[in-house]
């Protein structure tokens, strides 16, 4: 009977919800699928990914590298980039529409393409390059050959990323609104609902985690009343989505909550730019997932996450159950198909003589404010896009061990206090260092088993680095030169039946730079794919005989190692 209650107000209070968001108008038909095989979704756009959301489609390739890659409409290639991470090997097209394209993952271009690539690279002494190309060299037609597909850069397997941008401001959008032929009759599925405490950060709470179940019409909650003891309460849902025909659990396109039928607030993943991306830190619960915890999306906006997905109906998501009355919550998640799962729970508030929310320790800092923290020997500042939400941030100073640190180890926050920009952290040593120690000075993050190093920049007697990242930060002098390591080959070897030479970098920080390969005294061209081995083919720019090849590379610390190896060819 309650199950035939709630379908009947759902029913009736829809007549009356209205849009949150507007229609997408985008040229549906425009662009075809850039691959010759069925479109089938390793990854879609807004999906969760670390630090970022996902930017585009990722198209499977059917577990294989090299099938063809193809332009999705008219244009021309507007750039072209090659990085060890993220994209790879990508190629960027501007479309007469307005829009541009991105292919990403790639393999070999065009022969065309390729040879002008290898010239700008030769030209600018750099394998890793991002080109602006002139509109009138390689116009392209729609279905024109531009690429094979690969697995370089940030990929994880192979597959052909895909993007859709607006050509005027760079900023991407959904490709699933352009009416790609793809089959989707399947609903999103729904698997968590978490409830939070709008009294606290959410830095400084678990949220309360309600078991759901599905019935015929949607989700429901086990407990036919949610029973809470904040009079502010805000939700947050993990939830996911595939297409027909695929079980990969992609992301979710939209989302809205209502509270007795008025809609309070909803995302919706849709026009975000890559300086927006890291973002995805304020609209996930990043405590709960960064201690291991499942992925939340929050029905609630944090005072410091700017230009969001998310449009209010009122306030910031936050719902008022102070009057102590039973409380209809809906929440509706679509696809961007319109396929629509729909949750419903009701919820009230119950008072209790608990006091006042506990206290957590350590100096309180609000986003979209400039604030610090000073020590003798540790300082940290937090600029106004630095937080996305208040939190108090502890500090704590503790002896350093390792025999190379040159300060104490101080505690700054924790990890799970994501930061949209970077803050600034100053460390005083506790030595008195020489111009040419100082000049081997890096910072050092570290929590848990991660960990990174800077170079830092001295203010007087202060060591200074920004980070995007809170734990703890120490001093170290770094006056080991990384090692250079040839893979299968020594100093004198007859190389003439080789195809390639291969380097090792290995440095006892993790963080080198500044790679150089000159072959009888010119640049030659490494590779780098995915920042492990330094590679060269063997092509026309190393000519058979006796050659000297001189290696160089930088730590981050500036230790310099150069080696010179003399081989026939």
């Amino acid at each position: 009977m309650r199950l035939v209650l709630l379908a009947l107000f759902c029913f009736l209070t829809r007549l009356g919800y209205g849009q949150i968001f507007e229609p997408a108008i985008y040229p549906k038909g425009y662009f075809r699928n850039p691959l010759h095989i069925p479109i089938d979704l390793a990854g879609n756009f807004g999906e969760l990914r670390p630090n970022h959301y996902h930017m585009g489609f990722d198209l499977k390739t059917q577990h294989r590298q090299n099938l063809p890659v193809y332009a999705a409409a008219a244009g021309y290639i507007a750039k072209i980039k090659i990085e060890p991470a993220g994209f790879g090997r990508a190629i960027y097209i501007n479309h007469p529409n307005g829009y541009t394209t991105v292919y990403g993952h790639l393999n070999a271009f065009t022969p065309a393409l390729d040879a002008y690539l290898k010239a700008q690279q030769y030209k600018l002494a750099s394998w890793r390059v991002f080109l602006d190309i002139p509109p009138d060299l390689f116009p392209v037609k729609q279905g024109d050959f531009i690429a094979y597909s690969g697995n370089t850069g940030g990929s994880q397997g192979p597959h052909t990323h895909f993007e859709i941008r607006k050509t005027n401001d760079d900023i991407n959008r959904n490709p699933m609104l352009f009416g790609f032929p793809l089959a989707d009759n399947t609903r999103p599925t729904i698997s968590r609902l978490a409830v939070y405490d709008r009294r606290l950060s959410v830095y400084e709470q678990s949220p309360l985690l309600i078991p759901i179940k599905k019935t015929t019409d949607g989700y429901t909650t086990l407990l036919p009343v949610i029973i809470v003891t904040t009079p502010r309460i805000s939700f947050a849902i993990t939830a996911s989505d595939t297409h027909d025909g695929s079980t990969n659990p992609n992301g979710i396109f939209e989302a809205i909550i209502y509270d007795n039928g008025k809609p309070v607030v909803g995302f919706q993943m849709d026009k975000i730019g890559y300086d927006q991306t890291r973002n995805l830190n304020a609209h996930i619960d990043f405590k709960t997932r960064a201690t291991g915890g499942p992925f939340l999306q929050q029905l609630f906006q944090l005072p410091g996450y700017l230009n969001s997905i998310y449009k209010q109906a009122a306030g910031d998501g936050a719902i008022d159950i102070s009057d102590g009355t039973v409380h209809h919550i809906q929440i509706d998640v679509k696809d961007a198909y319109n396929n629509t799962s729909v949750l419903q729970t009701d919820v009230k508030y119950h008072w209790t003589f608990a006091g006042s929310p506990p206290h957590s320790q350590g100096k309180l800092f609000y986003p979209l404010m400039i604030d610090g923290f000073e020590t003798d020997d540790c300082e940290f500042y937090m600029g106004e896009k630095c937080l996305y939400d208040s939190v108090h941030i502890n500090y704590k100073k503790t002896t350093s061990f390792l025999p190379a640190a040159v300060s104490a180890v101080h505690s700054i926050g924790a990890d799970y206090i994501p930061l949209q920009e970077a803050m600034l952290v100053r460390i005083k040593p506790d030595t008195i260092l020489d111009i040419t120690k100082r000049n081997h000075i890096v910072m050092q993050w570290f929590a848990g088993k991660k960990n990174a190093v800077q170079k830092v920049e001295w203010q007087k007697d202060w060591a200074a680095a920004k980070w995007r990242m809170m734990g703890n930060f120490q001093l170290l002098l770094d006056e080991e030169a990384p090692a250079i390591i040839s893979v299968g080959f020594k100093n004198g070897a007859n190389l003439s039946k080789a195809g390639k030479i291969v380097f090792i970098i290995k440095d006892n920080l993790g963080e080198f730079k500044n790679f150089q390969a000159e072959l009888d005294g010119k640049w030659l061209r490494f590779t780098n794919d995915k920042g492990k081995s330094f590679v060269y083919i063997f092509d026309e720019k190393c000519a058979r005989g006796e050659h000297s090849l001189k290696v160089s590379v930088e730590d981050e610390a500036g230790n310099v190692t150069t080696k010179v190896f003399k081989f026939l060819r």
